[in-house]
């Protein structure tokens, strides 16, 4: 039987861009054509098997046995050197070998074998890798609502399974139902994407009841779709159930290789199998791969192999005229050769022929000039170096307990060649873990937590050690750990209920409820202690509703159409129960940075809240609602310097006739089955979300990983460029940079910004086409006076930082600006580029891959 199921929970209507109820678009219809044949019967195995899918079988492995010996050959003999032993071998059988042919052949047999052996190996830890991944346990319907453990390799297309908490996905599935009533699910795509941030997904309607094990005793349904294809982002399918059909969307698609989170369980129908998958349609066979010093040794080969003909070439002439001056005029010169009665190889007759075979022989007897030793003492040496990087200590993560693992030793000595690393900040440097440690509430700066920043910070100034003052008003020195997780906020005026005593309490009343209601967070409550946690799609909205919490506005529960909150009331100072009406959710994107939720309160208000990125909170503010505008400016500095992430909180009231003409359009385009759709939805949002009344803002710490300004310190000793990409401000990204000893004390920097006083004059003009054409010349400039720097500076061996922001970095990526760019950032110890999208991310990933040719990781 199914766990309990979770409190009902409706997000239908709440995820407009993500989760909204899908029609059939265009592109459905495509289904049952070329591309779009696949048919499953879920919970039907008679029928499914008239279908010959392939099973859920995975192999990883570079061989298998009939193709070990073919394979390995040949990449043995890729190597020049090999190859001419071989060709060595099979003269030594012939009359011109001046030796036994054991001595060619025992040498290059035995070296051949000791690489098989070892490509045997490695590909024998492939297959037990194989072997364990196959044979993990998921529940399978067995029939009769009876599910049953079964190993991954027997799941067939059509079977229904039950995937566990904290368990991966054995095939791609669809989604069926979940232990929440609205049957959502989050899932990590991690393995897949790289992404920690989590996935929300959610099952169509018709069978988001289906809760119980029981449920599927009489269940069918049928499922037509495209075929096996490697597009991670995109499906179309469609799900027939009792005579009715349901469109499918990738919201719908579990993949394989994925984990499922925050979720007790869900049920869903295999689609995809084994090879079949997404993940595997992505995935390449292991390749042949050569180091760069093994590409190098063959070259050093083919040098010696030059010396080699050169000396057999130059010996075979000065041998075929010796040879042809044997029997001149009757007189016998070398008469121990017996010219006069010898075989071709020595015949004065035939001089030219006999130099062309002495030339062979040659080749062989001097062939020991080429080392064939070479290869297999690197062979063992790598071998050797994997077994102590498996067992090295300091690459051991203790909170997962995982060692290193190498699964091919031919690039271990890659490793020693990198000279450029490119790094993102967020999970990279940082934990991804986030905590509130400050905010600014109606211009007024609260929290007293020290950031590692702060610290880093104060050492570079040569300032105090940071201290913190705890509730009690004491000084005390600074912790990194919080008592509660998300939560590291300490200041006496705002902490149990006393924010009411301040001025301006109605400001950070509606402040605190923003940050308990604008999110699309899930609360759990824990049946033994009573304790509501929260399961968010983001480390930065779960610290938002438990600061919320913790500072007495407890999101409690979600329906369909309202949040439920325990709130503190401003005038009695009891906390009091009061629920929300949810009317629209606006979701975040990269494209809007900011989320809304419109609401009704008890007294029948209209409210738009809003959260956002500085940049676009702003410039949506009312006349009226910038009181508080150029103090929490200056906070948000201050937080940005301190290394914090920060967001702006700002609200409107509406009137009933605007919110009606927006909810008719917003609807209208969330409906819409154009390829436009999520434009229109955002046109509508835009039209909706201005005016707004500025509250205050947040700020959260993602603290650096245990040991990542002592890597990058020894990184940047063995002469290691590190590129940083980050979507942080330049103040901060700079004070991130010292924190982790990417800019260290001494180090020049080359700061290129958009923020300058030309640019900001041309831009109040408002002349667009004259700002981009100056914004670029100045971009240029600074990039031109930058290069001369770096000139003047590598006289002096000065390490140089290059520390450049999204707009700048916007011009510098043009084609005729980036040779100059790269030039400039390549003669740079460390190079910081700030205010990224993930779109420059790849493009500066990209040229630097592309134009230097070395080494980038």
């Amino acid at each position: 039987m199914a766990r309990g199921i979770r409190k009902k929970l409706h997000l239908g209507s709440l995820l407009p861009f993500r989760c909204g109820t899908r029609s059939f678009q265009p592109e459905h219809s495509l289904i049952g054509g070329p591309g779009f044949s696949r048919v499953v019967f879920c919970n039907n195995t008679e029928s499914q098997r008239v279908l010959t899918y392939g099973n859920n079988y995975v192999t990883s492995t570079k061989y298998t046995l009939t193709t070990f010996f073919p394979k390995s050959i040949f990449e043995q003999f890729r190597r020049a050197a090999n190859f001419f032993f071989l060709i060595t071998a099979i003269l030594s059988f012939t009359p011109l070998s001046p030796s036994s042919p054991v001595s060619s052949v025992l040498p290059l047999a035995l070296v051949i074998l000791a690489a098989m052996i070892k490509e045997a190996i490695e590909d024998l830890g492939r297959k037990k890798q194989d072997i364990e991944v196959n044979n993990r346990k998921v529940k399978v319907h067995r029939g009769e609502g009876v599910f049953d453990n079964a190993k991954w390799m027997d799941l067939e297309v059509g079977d229904i399974v039950r995937v566990e908490k904290d368990e991966y996905f054995p095939a791609d599935l669809i989604l069926l139902s979940s232990s929440y009533e609205e049957a959502i699910c989050y899932v990590e795509t991690m393995n897949l994407d790289g992404e920690t941030n989590l996935k929300l997904k959610k099952a169509v309607d018709a069978t988001s009841k289906l809760h119980e094990d029981s449920g599927f005793q009489n269940f069918k349904a049928v499922i037509k779709s495209e075929d096996p294809n490697a597009n991670l982002y995109s499906f179309i399918g469609s799900l027939q159930l009792e005579e009715q059909q349901y469109p499918l969307t990738p919201q719908q698609l579990l993949l394989r290789e994925s984990k499922l989170k925050n979720t007790d369980f869900i049920y869903g129908v295999v689609i995809f199998t084994g090879h079949d998958t997404k993940v595997m349609q992505n995935s390449t066979g292991p390749p042949s791969k050569r180091s760069k010093i093994e590409r190098r040794m063959d070259k050093l080969v083919y040098f010696l192999f030059s010396i080699l003909v050169l000396i057999s070439f130059i010996g075979s002439i000065f041998f075929g005229i010796s040879t042809r001056e044997d029997l001149e005029n009757g007189t016998i010169k070398r008469w121990y050769l017996r010219p006069d009665d010898t075989a071709i190889y020595y015949d004065p007759k035939r001089a030219p022929v006999a130099a062309i075979l002495i030339f062979l022989t040659g080749l062989m007897l001097y062939s020991y000039l080429i080392p064939i030793s070479l290869y297999i003492s690197l062979e063992i040496a790598k071998v050797i170096q994997c077994t102590f990087i498996n067992q090295d200590l300091h690459m051991y993560y203790e909170e997962a307990d995982k060692a290193a693992k190498t699964r091919t030793s031919n690039l271990n000595e890659e490793l020693g060649q990198v000279d450029t690393i490119l790094s993102d900040k967020t999970g990279t440097l940082t934990c991804n873990s986030m905590e509130f440690i400050k905010c600014s509430m109606a211009g007024t700066a609260y929290g007293r937590g020290v950031t590692v920043v702060e610290r880093a910070l104060s050492r570079r100034e040569e300032l105090p050690s940071a201290i913190e003052v705890t509730n009690g008003g004491g000084q005390v020195e600074y912790s990194t750990k919080a008592a509660i997780k998300g939560f590291n906020f300490f200041d006496e005026r705002i902490t149990h209920g006393n924010w009411v005593n301040e001025p301006h309490a109605d400001v950070i009343q509606k402040f605190l409820l923003l940050l308990a209601i604008c999110h699309t967070a899930v609360p759990e409550v824990d049946e033994e202690t009573g304790r509501i946690s929260y399961e968010a799609e983001s480390p930065d909205e779960a610290a938002f509703v438990i600061a919320a919490r913790e500072l007495g506005f407890e999101f409690y529960e979600r329906t369909q159409t309202s949040i439920l909150i325990h709130e503190l009331d401003l005038i009695s100072g009891r906390k009091v129960q009061r629920s929300y009406k949810l009317l629209n959710i606006l979701e975040f994107s990269n494209s809007r940075k900011r989320m809304s939720v419109i609401l009704r309160n008890k007294e029948g208000k209209l409210l738009l809240l809003c959260k956002g990125a500085d940049s676009v909170i702003f410039e949506r503010l009312t006349k009226n609602g910038r009181e508080f505008e150029e103090q929490t400016r200056e906070h948000v500095n201050e937080y940005a310097n301190a290394g914090l992430r920060t967001l702006l909180f700002a609200y409107r009231e509406l009137d009933e006739e605007e919110y009606n003409k927006f909810n008719e359009e917003f609807t209208e385009a969330k409906n819409s089955v154009s390829a436009d759709r999520d434009e229109m939805m955002e046109e509508a949002a835009e039209k909706i979300e201005n005016d707004l009344i500025l509250l205050g803002a947040t700020a959260v710490e993602d603290k650096l990983q245990n040991g990542v300004p002592e890597c990058i310190d020894k990184l940047a000793q063995a002469g290691i460029k590190i590129w940083v990409l980050t979507g942080d401000k330049l103040e901060t990204a700079i004070n991130i940079g010292f924190a982790c000893c990417l800019l260290r004390q001494g180090m020049e920097q080359i700061v290129i910004s958009s923020e300058t006083p030309i640019i900001k004059e041309l831009e109040k003009v408002g002349d667009n086409s004259a700002v981009a054409m100056a914004f670029k010349a100045n971009v240029l400039q600074q990039i031109r006076e930058a290069k001369e720097s770096l000139t003047a500076l590598n006289k002096s061996s000065e390490a140089l930082a290059l520390i450049i922001d999204g707009k700048s970095l916007t011009c510098a990526l043009e084609d005729d600006v980036k040779g100059l760019f790269l030039e400039l950032a390549l003669g740079c110890a460390s190079v910081i580029c700030c205010r990224c999208s993930p779109k420059q991310k790849a493009l500066v990933t990209r040229l630097v891959k592309t134009k230097t040719g070395s080494y980038v990781k």
